[in-house]
């Protein structure tokens, strides 16, 4: 007899306006609840990396990088993820790493800010890279680098502030941060807003050109699934396009790429954001990755991603047996992103037992579990399922 979560979850997916969009991944048995660390493979895109290796470079050779639009992927790409993070074309380019594009953007901002700016503040929470890069910015900069939680941020700020660095959402407990609020309490200040989206871009609105974000960055290989690896972006606010001075000036973003000259002189617009030459195979299956998204409302992202915890978190209260889990992540849905994380004892030992069981989330030591949810693919039935197995392993049944 099926539980009463069991036919909500049934009747759940029934009415899920995104369910279509499953078919353009490839699944299998298990339930994958790891979207937020590495997004599932796309069907397209082994067809498209074939083509990539065998017609592209095997065939045309060097003739691609003007034929098969390897020269202006970088821009073109950076189009297509300004659309689902709400930024105008021309504004974002893709290339080298998130943590590289932390330092670009990070050091670009000090540098615009202008004399008597002398500190950085950055998200006491951050993911361990984004602070080792702004402790290194600072350093290079100048500047004193003050950690502080988000929420303490605007009381922080004074007319030294040069630039905030901040986490959209944050990796370990998927609080979602008040990017309009903090933004704006960072323009008071005169400073420069540096938005890191990598858990949130794909996932919910971003907004970064109506919240008038400075500049932003973001890896695609979770929400958006462009795979392991797979190249990042920096958005470059267009008004400040003219002023962005990037700490690493390449080949690729001199206004005259192919002269050659001894001096630098940036390219106009987001090609600023340029370095060195682009990494084509990640590049090209990102662009194919990102075709998932044709036709599908980023609104209607949210509103399942929402749905797809609320249940989850209702089915762990009725499947885990009380006082073996800790929700970290809030409740109200201003502050979610799209993971659930608990803490849980032995955490690490449980989840490896979820996924022999085919459940699979991760692990953050030292005692969380992740499960990160991918509207696009991740369904009702599934959620259901993991938090039954999670109750039957934490419970001892399983």
């Amino acid at each position: 007899m099926l539980s009463e979560q069991q036919m909500r979850a049934e009747k759940l997916d029934s009415a899920d306006e995104l369910a279509g969009a499953r078919s353009r991944f490839v699944l299998d048995d298990v339930v994958y609840l790891d979207g937020n660390s590495l997004g599932a493979l796309p069907a397209n895109v082994p067809g498209r990396v074939e083509d990539v290796v065998r017609r592209q470079w095997g065939e045309l050779r060097i003739r691609s990088w003007e034929e098969s639009g390897w020269w202006s992927a970088p821009e073109r790409i950076g189009d297509r993820i300004a659309e689902l993070v709400g930024a105008a074309a021309g504004q974002i380019v893709v290339g080298d790493s998130t943590s590289v594009n932390v330092f670009k953007a990070l050091v670009a901002a000090v540098r615009m800010a202008g004399a008597g700016r002398d500190e950085i503040v950055v998200d006491a929470t951050t993911f361990p890279t984004d602070g080792y890069i702004a402790q290194s910015a600072a350093r290079l900069t100048g500047c004193t680098l003050r950690p502080v939680a988000p929420a303490d941020v605007p009381g922080v700020l004074g007319s030294r502030t040069a630039a905030v660095l901040l986490n959209h959402v944050d990796y370990r407990t998927g609080r979602l941060h008040d990017l309009p609020v903090l933004t704006a309490a960072v323009h008071a200040a005169g400073a420069l807003a540096v938005w890191d989206l990598c858990h949130s871009a794909g996932a919910l609105p971003v907004g970064l050109d109506e919240h008038g974000v400075d500049l932003a960055v973001g890896c695609t290989y979770k929400y958006l699934n462009g795979g392991p690896g797979s190249p990042a972006y920096l958005y470059v606010r267009r008004e400040l396009q003219d002023v962005f001075d990037s700490p690493l000036p390449g080949w690729n973003s001199h206004v005259e790429p192919f002269g050659m000259r001894p001096s630098y002189e940036p390219a106009a617009g987001a090609l600023r954001g340029r370095v060195g030459t682009p990494d084509i195979l990640s590049m090209l299956a990102l662009e194919a990755a990102l075709e998932v998204w044709d036709g599908v409302s980023i609104d209607a992202v949210r509103a399942k991603s929402l749905a797809l915890t609320d249940f989850f978190l209702e089915c762990v209260a009725a499947y885990v047996p009380e006082g073996r889990v800790e929700c970290l992540t809030p409740v109200a849905h201003e502050e979610r992103g799209s993971q659930v994380a608990l803490r849980c004892d032995g955490a690490g030992d449980v989840m490896k037992r979820l996924i022999e069981r085919g459940v699979v989330g991760d692990f953050r030591a030292p005692d969380v579990l992740r499960f990160g949810f991918t509207p696009l693919y991740v369904g009702f039935a599934e959620v259901e399922r993991a938090a039954r197995v999670l109750g039957e392993t934490v419970g001892g049944a399983g």
